[in-house]
């Protein structure tokens, strides 16, 4: 596994599809790609897209299959896993598409205001106990909307109640206007050929029987977020092997706003 790793990790060192600033490229300076990646990176106008938390990339190419006539970036800090999206980008000739191995919290060194258009949310891990972690809590959503444009979308699928639930919070909370939400989208009048591109977690998750839960909004330039004050049933299972540690269902998280 090791040696598999290392292999992978030499091969995007070739890719041009994957970028890999270094620390010190974007911790308090701005990225060389930064308000540039229409101009110099795709060479063309077209909406920019992100996932976040992208993992192997299934959702970036896959997307980026459907829409030629926008681009798709994958951000993630695990280069083993970009290998996987950016290998099939590469094979198909897919010229929207682009992964970039960072931190989601230094997405203000590598975009500027307003160069986003979309964010999908695919399957994070839901940070149960930890919500300045959590990629749909408040100090998320304000980095968001810093990056998107005034009609910018978010996106999130997920397998957790958790996460699910939180997140309807907060955007009653903040009073964002939201497009769709289902608890159960396979079952419900929203599956369709974009929402059933399928990742590597959400098979598993299918596999056992858990609903997926999709939730689309909108930030609509929002620069404010207020964190809701609600006590969330946890899951009981945790992310990525979340069957290995249970948690009783009785137990409660409380989300406190902040002063």
């Amino acid at each position: 596994m090791a040696k598999n790793k290392l292999k992978r990790f030499a091969e995007i060192e070739t890719f041009e599809n994957v970028l890999q600033p270094s620390h010190e490229d974007v911790w308090d300076k701005e990225f060389r790609l930064k308000s540039k990646w229409n101009k110099e990176y795709f060479k063309n106008d077209n909406p920019i897209v992100l996932e976040v938390g992208c993992g192997k990339g299934e959702y970036t190419v896959g997307l980026a299959q459907r829409f030629p006539d926008k681009n798709f970036i994958g951000i993630d800090i695990k280069g083993a896993r970009l290998w996987q999206g950016a290998t099939i980008a590469n094979e198909e000739g897919l010229k929207n598409v682009a992964f970039v191995r960072t931190k989601v919290e230094l997405l203000r060194s590598v975009f500027a205001n307003g160069e986003i258009s979309e964010i999908w949310i695919t399957f994070a891990d839901p940070q149960m106990k930890k919500v300045t972690k959590r990629l749909t809590g408040t100090r998320y959503m304000k980095l968001y909307s810093d990056l998107m444009n005034d009609n910018g979308v978010i996106h999130l699928k997920s397998d957790s109640q958790f996460l699910y639930e939180y997140t309807r919070y907060m955007i009653k909370e903040n009073n964002l206007k939201v497009l769709t939400d289902t608890d159960d989208l396979y079952n419900s009048e929203h599956a369709n050929d974009i929402l059933g591109i399928k990742t590597y977690y959400e098979a598993q998750f299918l596999s056992k029987g858990i609903p997926i839960k999709y939730l689309q909004f909108l930030l609509e330039g929002k620069t404010e977020f207020v964190e809701p004050d609600v006590e969330i049933e946890l899951d009981e299972y945790r992310s990525f092997g979340r069957d290995r540690r249970k948690q009783p269902t009785e137990e409660k998280h409380k989300i406190q706003k902040k002063d």
